[in-house]
């Protein structure tokens, strides 16, 4: 089991090939190199907002929207307290994140195995593709030996210079991005494990990620890492104690696969968006 706290978690900002400021808490982190790594954090678009094109990756992403409403494109958004899922290798955007937004992200290695790309090794790409052209408007410009001009979605240029491998898309599993309303489905208890209450949203490719949400009671207990796959949580509203460590709002919780049961107990009326990865 590993926690972290937003209040004490790392900061940067992210997505230097786009435009506009976005501010991140990166609050837990897989390990490189696995299919199911990922990165899981808090942002808020700073001042002007952040914009990127219309783009897809070959990763699958889940946003919450903490506060504000998420414009994704001609006629779609993500409102407050919505979820989306993004697969992979599908088309979405143009983004224009408005001031003041906060998202919860998870983006992890989909299931078709291409894996993830954790934030490190991205940025360090992006500085050593600054060195060969620039980024503007999501888009990366550069110029051959012989003085041809070349544009490149960010994104694409970025994963290839950090792997040095062309970027290649799985056949899409689904031919949208997948939005959903949390408030139009029906908490149900759980039997034998009194004061705690679960609404699972969907489950999502043959590997089962699956997505929902967990309601406890004040002072019931939730038995978590019971999942066949990493079971990461976070803490959208109240407190819980894990361990003899009581956390607060915006911790978030990562238990390995079937590392259960751990006991998690709500100090007051809490709830957690729960994600499962996928099994490899």
């Amino acid at each position: 089991m590993r926690v972290s706290r937003s209040s004490t978690a790392k900061s940067g900002a992210v997505g230097t090939m786009r435009e506009g400021v976005l501010a991140q808490k990166f609050l837990l982190t897989g390990v490189d190199g696995l299919p199911n790594n990922y990165v899981l954090n808090v942002g808020r678009a700073g001042e002007g907002g952040w914009q990127a094109p219309r783009h897809r990756h070959n990763f699958d992403q889940i946003r919450y929207v903490i506060k504000g409403n998420y414009p994704l494109g001609k006629g779609k958004s993500l409102p407050q307290g919505w979820v989306g899922y993004f697969p992979e290798s599908v088309h979405y955007g143009p983004q224009d994140r408005p001031e003041g937004l906060e998202t919860m992200v998870l983006q992890f290695g989909g299931a078709s195995g291409n894996g993830f790309l954790s934030v490190a090794q991205r940025e360090a790409a992006n500085e050593a593709l600054k060195k060969k052209g620039e980024f503007k408007n999501g888009i990366f410009t550069y110029y051959d030996e012989k003085g041809n001009r070349h544009n490149k979605d960010g994104s694409a240029a970025c994963f290839e210079e950090a792997t040095g491998r062309e970027l290649t898309f799985a056949k899409p599993r689904y031919d949208d991005i997948v939005l959903m309303d949390p408030s139009a489905c029906e908490w149900i208890p759980q039997p034998g494990a009194p004061g705690v209450y679960t609404k699972w949203l969907g489950t999502f490719t043959e590997r089962d990620t699956r997505l929902g949400f967990i309601r406890l009671d004040a002072g019931a207990t939730f038995s978590a890492g019971m999942q066949p796959s990493i079971e990461l949580l976070f803490l959208s509203k109240g407190a819980v104690s894990v361990e003899g460590k009581e956390n607060g709002e915006r911790s978030a919780f990562e238990f390995a696969k079937n590392e259960g049961p751990i006991a998690v107990r709500a100090v007051q009326p809490s709830e957690f968006f729960c994600m499962v990865l996928p099994r490899f």
